[in-house]
C-alpha cells in the first residue's frame, strides 16, 4: 500500500478525477464554495491527511500536472485570436485599465501586510499574487521573496477571485463582456479567465488580455513599488 502511494501515477489520476467529478457538481450545484478548484484543493488535503501522505510524495504526480501550466496558459490565446478585432477597438481604454488594475493589486496586497507587521519577506512574497505562478515566482525571487509561499497566494487568489469576482462585479453594476473577462483575468489569472469564458467567447478573449497584460505592468512594476512601501513602512 505505501509502495502505491509513492507512485506518481495514482495522484495524478486521483488529481484529475477528482476535478472532473467537482466540475460536473459544480455544473450541476451552482454553489459558490463548490467551485471546482476549491472543491478540488479540499479534497486532496483531506486524502493526504488522512493517509498519512507528505506533499512530497504527493507532487512527485503533482508536477506532471504543473507542466501543463505553461501550456494552458498559452492556449487562452485562442479565444484571444478570435475575437481580436473587437478588443483592438477599446484597446486605449483596456491598457490604462489594467495598468491602473496593476498598481492597485500590488498595493492592496502589499499595505495590509506592513499595517499588520508580518515578516518582510512575507510581505514581498504576496505583492505579484495577481499574475500567473510562473510570472508570481518570478518576480517573488527577484525581490527576495519566497517562491513557494508566492505560489500558495497565487493559487488563493485564483480560486478567491473566481469565487468572489462574478458577484463583486455584477454588484457594482459591470455588465460589459470586455469589462468582465479584463477584470476576471486580470485580478485571478487563469482561474478568473477560466470562469470569464463560462460568461462566453468575448469575455473569456478579454480575460486572456488581462493575464498578459496585466503579467506585463506587475512584473515592471513590483519592485519598485514594493521597494517605495516598504521604505515608507520603514
Amino acid at each position: 500500500m505505501i509502495g502505491l502511494l509513492e507512485t506518481p501515477v495514482v495522484w495524478v489520476a486521483l488529481t484529475t478525477l477528482t476535478y472532473v467529478g467537482a466540475k460536473a457538481l459544480y455544473a450541476r450545484i451552482r454553489f459558490f464554495l463548490l467551485h471546482p478548484v476549491l472543491l478540488t484543493v479540499a479534497v486532496l488535503i483531506a486524502v493526504l491527511q488522512l493517509l498519512g501522505v507528505d506533499f512530497e510524495t504527493y507532487n512527485r504526480g503533482g508536477q506532471v500536472i504543473s507542466f501543463f501550466l505553461g501550456p494552458s496558459v498559452v492556449a487562452l490565446g485562442i479565444p484571444l485570436y478570435q475575437r481580436l478585432q473587437e478588443l483592438r477597438e477599446q484597446a486605449p481604454a483596456m491598457l490604462a485599465t489594467t495598468l491602473a488594475g496593476s498598481v492597485v493589486g500590488i498595493v492592496s496586497a502589499v499595505v495590509p501586510l506592513l499595517i499588520l507587521g508580518v515578516p518582510e519577506v512575507v510581505t514581498r512574497s504576496m505583492s505579484p499574487k495577481s499574475v500567473t505562478t510562473p510570472i508570481a515566482i518570478a518576480i517573488a525571487e527577484g525581490i527576495g521573496g519566497d517562491q513557494a509561499l508566492t505560489a500558495g497566494f497565487v493559487v488563493t487568489t485564483g480560486i478567491l477571485g473566481a469565487i468572489i469576482g462574478p458577484v463583486v462585479l455584477r454588484v457594482v453594476g459591470v455588465r460589459n463582456d470586455v469589462a468582465f473577462g479584463l477584470a476576471m483575468g486580470s485580478a485571478a489569472h487563469g482561474v478568473g479567465t477560466a470562469r470569464a469564458l463560462e460568461e462566453g467567447r468575448l469575455s473569456g478573449a478579454a480575460g486572456s488580455l488581462g493575464i498578459c497584460l496585466n503579467g506585463i505592468a506587475t512584473a515592471i512594476l513590483t519592485p519598485p513599488l514594493v521597494r517605495a512601501l516598504l521604505s515608507i513602512a520603514l
